[in-house]
């Protein structure tokens, strides 16, 4: 064990060593521009990249159901009656709800 020791003892306290374990340490750990902090700014961009595509994707969906529902005022009617319960005056709704 001993010999084990005092084989690496002068690496430990070479200077050179000294000065990469701490520009490792730097690296890795420092708060603001560490490898740590990168990963993370890396993976909330990723995640940003995948919201704003899927929001894209949703706003023409929407631009599409809006143009096709004022282009027509049957669609529109259609729209009204089913999502608002909206009915003519000399007409009967009748509501079914499934257990």
């Amino acid at each position: 064990m001993k010999l084990i020791l005092k084989k690496y003892i002068p690496l430990l306290l070479n200077k050179y060593f000294f000065a990469i374990v701490l520009f490792l340490f730097i690296l890795f750990f420092s708060e603001r521009n560490g490898l740590i902090n990168q990963w993370e700014q890396k993976s909330k961009y990723n995640k940003a990249l995948e919201e704003n595509e899927y929001y894209g994707t949703e706003i023409k969906k929407l631009q599409n159901d809006h143009d096709n529902l004022f282009s027509n005022p049957k669609n529109l009617e259609k729209f009204a009656r089913e999502k608002y319960l909206m009915k003519r005056d000399d007409e009967d709704v009748f509501i079914i709800v499934k257990k």
